[in-house]
């Protein structure tokens, strides 16, 4: 199953990401960034279903809360997603 990472800065931003994204009814997980992702030393991921990506990020930036990166997890390989939402 294909899923989306979206890497936030601290746990903190990525809760309040969370919860922006739960109040309009997007479902997704935090977890620790893996070590490989980034050289950010307290970055966490939210993971989200990649149906939910467009969505999210709609909700994201009228909140104010810009991801550090994305990352589409595809079978397994994680690859990085540029996104623009000017």
């Amino acid at each position: 199953m294909d899923y989306y990472l979206i890497l936030a800065r601290s746990v903190t931003y990525a809760q309040r990401m969370q919860r922006a994204l739960e109040r309009t009814g997007i479902h997704c997980q935090i977890a620790r960034a893996p070590r490989d992702m980034t050289d950010l030393g307290c970055a966490y991921i939210l993971r989200l279903a990649a149906a939910d990506l467009a969505a999210a990020l709609t909700v994201l930036h009228r909140e104010s809360l810009d991801p550090v990166q994305i990352f589409l997890n595809q079978r397994g390989v994680l690859r990085e997603v540029r996104y623009d939402l000017s």
